[in-house]
């Protein structure tokens, strides 16, 4: 019993001591890919694809409302077989208007994973050539993680963001600032 809990002993100081050998980095992983200029690409191809989806919606929606103000105005004087073909046409408008707004919905999520991923993809082999360089065990996501002691550990984002090309100024908000500029002047122009 004795060799047993002396054995035990051992292997707890052992991995106590390798443990304090192991270095490890943290980093703002949504940040950096949020300010990676690539980003700014795919956030106006992303943009220009919905302006498309949504005048494609926005004209089905109009022959829709166009029939239905027909169907309302004239209803009346139409036979039963005519009111009845009216009606059905516009059930096939508005099914044919929802069906398509789900499958543009879902095209535009694919397309938002497929022009993302290498963006993602980059960030990551940054990161990563930063943590061999530095001779890290691990790197955590910042934002995950409820406490990091500094001191302990080895900040990656501000190398991360220069590797990136990332301006020095820019921020999450000057981001944000940016973004909602560009969609008022788009809503300007409407």
């Amino acid at each position: 019993m004795k060799k047993l809990f002396l054995i035990a002993a051992a292997a707890m100081i052992s991995v106590a001591a390798m443990a304090q050998d192991f270095k490890f980095g943290y980093v703002n992983f949504t940040e950096i890919v949020q300010l990676m200029p690539a980003m700014d690409s795919v956030r106006l191809q992303l943009e220009a694809q919905e302006k498309e989806t949504y005048e494609t919606l926005g004209a089905m929606y109009e022959e829709y409302q166009t029939k239905a103000e027909q169907f309302q105005q004239k209803q009346a004087t139409w036979t039963p077989a005519i009111r009845d073909s009216k009606m059905k046409e516009l059930q096939e408008i508005e099914a044919r208007f929802q069906e398509n707004q789900q499958i543009f919905q879902q095209e535009l999520q694919q397309m938002q994973q497929m022009l993302q991923a290498p963006v993602y993809e980059k960030a990551q082999t940054v990161i990563k050539e930063l943590a061999k360089t530095k001779g890290l065990a691990f790197v955590l996501e910042e934002t995950s993680m409820i406490y990091i002691d500094p001191a302990q550990g080895v900040n990656l984002t501000p190398e991360a963001r220069t590797a990136l090309n990332i301006p020095e100024g820019r921020t999450i908000e000057t981001l944000q600032a940016e973004l909602q500029a560009r969609a008022q002047a788009a809503q300007g122009m409407m």
